[in-house]
């Protein structure tokens, strides 16, 4: 039973290892970066693919209201305007959410090569 408990700490630090917040990754590098705006209770582009090491910024432009961006295990502040950048280190599919608005619909997804 004790090796089960181990294991789910395990997965999720993996999880969250994938995705890095851009100021803790330090430095600077060339990799390319995009953009996702939220706007009118919708990440706009809803789906993105991006290639291993590059960054992704969400910028709030549907002030007054508040988002937030959250992957499992990881997320930004709720904050009404602002940005949020993460640097994508591995590949995969990462689906998230604004925790708020999530029964509205207000969902993305990252895929990285």
């Amino acid at each position: 039973m004790r090796r089960r408990t181990l294991a789910i700490p395990a997965a999720l630090a993996l999880s969250a290892a994938a995705i890095v917040p851009a100021a803790a990754s330090g430095g600077a590098g060339a990799a390319a970066s995009h953009t996702v705006t939220l706007h009118e209770i919708r990440f706009h582009p809803a789906s993105l693919t991006i290639k291993r090491g590059e960054k992704v910024t969400w910028v709030w432009r549907d002030s007054p209201t508040e988002h937030n961006v959250t992957f499992s295990g990881f997320h930004s502040h709720t904050q009404a305007s602002g940005s949020y950048t993460v640097r994508f280190t591995r590949r995969g599919t990462f689906n998230y959410h604004c925790t708020i608005h999530v029964a509205e619909g207000m969902r993305g997804k990252i895929v990285v090569h």
